[in-house]
């Protein structure tokens, strides 16, 4: 052994009893006085890297540490140090390619994977983080069925994960990874009362399960159980102070709750720590356009594609502001990562829709169909929706809720506007224009009629029979009053000081027997619009959750025949108990229609009424940004430039029935 080689076997021994026992500035020194000598030795880069890292220079141990992986690609251990590195940098996207290189090469390294339930939590992949959380603790792979419902819940197939997750719980019903796995798919489907009892239910069995408690502190919010689920986030976070994931959540449930300062505050507290994160610019952006500033969301959408030019969200996002235009440059791209998503799944999807509106809007209209055409190809796939059981629903109403049910012994307040019908037939437009009268204020599309005729049905899960709408004829009259006044309760934190308040979730056209049940005074206003230009409107338009039924022409045909056929049964038991408002009529006659509309509500005419454009309100749907200006015509007769794509939808509505020109209530 010559001099040089016994030095550095020296420095070397030096460098790792140093590194044991934690002499940080040994090792450095060490591993620098060994490189004057051999630069480019892996073993005294990485050392140094490593050591660096741990004294907190982080930028120069990225350097090093990038440089011995390069040199050493096999070495888990760098990669695992690399990515602890660009953590502490809270470079999210960074941190998880490098934990997951990590565990690709060494899949028992529990401490790349606890790094790696941070990162996935913190960007908001909650699936990814229990899988990590569950690897971080010794378990080996998972049940290989239980693995194929999480494969397919990552690229947006929820409807095939649920029937899958359900079977697997029938032989382990105690297994809370499968557990909460099958309560994040109901809050993606939109069935949150479920997933909030199987959440409860995981945290009974492991109430140290972070990720199933963050899911629950979601669904929470999603009923609109603000301060509950707030608490919950309180709790996860004296225990996991550092994690970004739990602030995102937070702040995404104060922006639900209206609580838009305090929201923006906190996106902005996270984005100092994290500003390369796609997925938190992109949940800024959603609550900065739910506060009504749009310009401020278009940045932090734009921001979150600088970030990732792959985030499908983002992309789609600028699309669903309605009034942001894509460059031809922003169209090629977004075709480009098209052409390149060889895999169904929520980029693929959100980018499909994004496209079909930036080429509808440069009048490419055959592009934009085939765009549109395969973000619901994927969605209809995923999505399970069961049009007969929607048609069944629809017999029962019309079968079960007859004149004599209405006795008007329920809870006498008239204070709640119910705004029904079909997404994106206008019942954002009619909401704006109540909401400017000094008497009325928007709460939102509140989920409580439908939570109530959920525990009227005495249903567990979905495969129980329901007892509802038939149960509301037992309804005794104090039972009534009383279920009128837990919706009152519910909604009440929604509001201020306002006499009358607006509910427009539309899909309450099928419980109008149960509002006129327990709240008989209650104003209820049914928004319609021209049959091919609403149906095609829900073609194309991608939802954040719900609306199942809107990924298929055919699917959507039969509910808008089964939504009419409903909406002429109340007509006909509860006579002038329904206002139709067509939205065709708004847009010709703006002021004739606000007069009938406020008459209806028993409103005094408002001037302000007409000029709703100038109302600064949150709102949450996909009109946020068109409700804010004058009224249009444009979008009247868009659907006729589609006209020789929408054949099956056309077929659809001749066979039930349905004509395509003017349908009054």
């Amino acid at each position: 052994m010559n001099a040089n080689t016994k030095q550095l076997e020296e420095l070397l021994e030096t460098a790792r009893k140093a590194t044991r026992e934690n002499e940080y500035a040994k090792v450095i020194a060490a591993c620098e006085e060994a490189r004057r000598t051999v630069p480019d030795d892996t073993r005294f880069v990485f050392m140094q890297g490593a050591a660096l890292r741990r004294a907190g220079d982080l930028e120069t141990a990225v350097e090093l540490l990038n440089q011995t992986v390069a040199a050493a690609p096999k070495l888990a251990a760098a990669h695992l140090e690399l990515g602890l590195a660009f953590l502490s940098l809270v470079r999210l996207r960074d941190a998880r390619e490098a934990l997951e290189q990590a565990v690709a090469v060494q899949a028992d390294l529990q401490p790349a994977w606890r790094a790696l339930y941070d990162v996935r939590a913190a960007e908001g992949d909650d699936a990814g983080a229990a899988d990590a959380f569950r690897r971080a603790l010794g378990a080996s792979e998972p049940d290989p069925v239980l693995q194929k419902a999480l494969d397919l819940f990552k690229v947006g197939r929820y409807g095939i994960a649920e029937g899958i997750c359900r079977e697997y719980l029938r032989q382990r019903p105690m297994d809370v990874d499968a557990i909460r796995l099958l309560a994040e798919i109901g809050i993606k489907l939109g069935v949150v009362d479920e997933a909030v009892l199987l959440l409860e239910r995981c945290l009974e069995l492991s109430p140290d399960y972070h990720i199933a408690r963050s899911n629950y502190a979601t669904a929470l919010g999603r009923q609109q159980r603000f301060d509950e689920a707030l608490d919950q986030l309180a709790r996860l976070l004296e225990v996991q102070p550092f994690s970004l994931a739990h602030r995102v959540n937070k702040a995404s449930v104060l922006s639900m709750a209206g609580r838009f300062d305090e929201a923006h505050a906190e996106f902005r507290g996270v984005l100092g720590k994290a500003p390369d994160s796609a997925p938190i610019l992109i949940n800024y952006g959603h609550s900065l356009r739910s506060g009504g500033k749009g310009a401020e969301a278009t940045e932090a959408y734009l921001n979150a594609i600088d970030t990732d030019p792959t985030a499908g969200e983002a992309w789609f996002s600028l699309a669903n502001l309605k009034t942001f235009r894509f460059s031809a440059e922003q169209i090629e791209a977004m075709q480009t990562r098209l052409q390149a998503q060889d895999k169904p799944g929520p980029d693929k999807h959100h980018l499909a829709f994004a496209l079909g509106k930036a080429l509808e809007d440069t009048e490419s209209y055959d592009e934009s169909f085939a765009a549109y055409a395969i973000g619901n190809d994927i969605k209809c796939r995923s999505s399970g929706y069961d049009r007969a059981e929607m048609t069944a629903h629809v017999d029962a109403a019309i079968a079960d809720c007859g004149a004599d049910l209405f006795d008007g012994k329920g809870h006498t307040s008239n204070e709640p506007i119910f705004i029904v019908g079909l997404p994106r037939a206008g019942s954002t437009l009619l909401e704006q224009i109540l909401a400017s009268h000094s008497a009325v204020e928007a709460t939102s599309e509140l989920p409580f009629i439908g939570q109530i005729a959920g525990e009227l049905s005495g249903r567990r899960k979905k495969s129980d029979e329901s007892k509802y709408p038939g149960v509301l004829a037992e309804l005794a009259p104090e039972r009534r009053k009383e279920l009128g006044q837990q919706y009152l309760d519910r909604a009440a934190i929604y509001r201020t000081s306002a006499p009358r308040f607006i509910d427009k979730l539309p899909n309450n056209f099928l419980h109008i027997a149960l509002i006129r049940t327990i709240l008989p005074n209650a104003t209820i206003v049914d928004a319609r619009r021209e049959p091919m230009a609403a149906c095609f409107a829900n073609f194309k338009q991608l939802f954040a959750q719900g609306q199942e039924f809107t990924y298929s022409l055919e699917d959507i045909g039969h509910y808008y025949a089964d939504y009419l056929r409903v909406m002429a049964h109340w007509r006909s038991v509860v006579p002038d108990g329904v206002l139709t408002v067509q939205y065709e009529e708004v847009v010709a006659d703006l002021e004739t229609q606000v007069h009938a509309l406020l008459e209806h509500c028993g409103l005094a005419f408002e001037e302000p009424c007409l000029r709703f454009h100038e109302q600064d309100r949150a709102v949450r749907t996909a009109s946020s940004e068109q409700v804010r200006q004058p009224i249009y015509s444009d979008a009247l007769k868009q659907w006729m430039h589609y006209e020789e794509h929408l054949q099956p939808l056309r077929q659809v509505l001749v066979e039930r029935g349905v004509t395509w020109h003017d349908i009054r209530g």
